[in-house]
């Protein structure tokens, strides 16, 4: 019995579980199971605790391209500065990929994004031909991107 209520809780247990204090565990299928014992899903499957596990995946793909889209503009300036010549072909590249980021950051809803998504790093890592900096772009939004498609297995299983 729950003593502010007075109603039995669903989780208190009477006995001591093996090793345990009587109403300190968690009854088999809690959330710390992974079994998925307790209905809230198929076996084998662990809830993520989100309301809505695809919109919070495609916001974080979304923010993901967002941010590389505005990290790539803004580094225009600062390569011509430090890395010297940024030519044209360089420059064109620097700009399409922003442009194709920001669009696939709007277009997260359709199943081949997070695909597009990662055919994208590999296209701002072959830039890096162009000019180093750029290949360092791509390395570090590589790695950011890796993250993001770790945590999306992680969430949707």
């Amino acid at each position: 019995m729950s003593e502010q209520t007075g109603a039995a809780r669903p989780d208190d247990t009477s006995e001591p579980a093996a090793g345990g204090v009587a109403g300190a565990g968690q009854p088999d299928g809690g959330p710390g199971d992974a079994t998925g014992a307790s209905g809230d899903g198929p076996p084998g499957q662990r809830r993520s605790g989100l309301r809505d596990p695809q919109r919070a995946v495609r916001g974080l793909g979304a923010g993901t391209l967002a941010l590389e889209a505005l990290v790539l503009l803004l580094a225009i300036q600062p390569i011509r500065v430090v890395g010297g010549d940024l030519g044209g072909p360089a420059l064109a590249a620097v700009v399409t990929l922003a442009v194709l980021a920001a669009l696939l950051a709007g277009l997260m809803r359709r199943p081949w994004a997070w695909q597009a998504g990662t055919v994208l790093q590999g296209v701002l890592l072959l830039s890096g031909l162009l000019h180093w900096a750029l290949f360092a772009l791509g390395v570090i939004f590589a790695l950011v991107w890796a993250y993001a498609l770790h945590v999306r297995r992680v969430i949707l299983g």
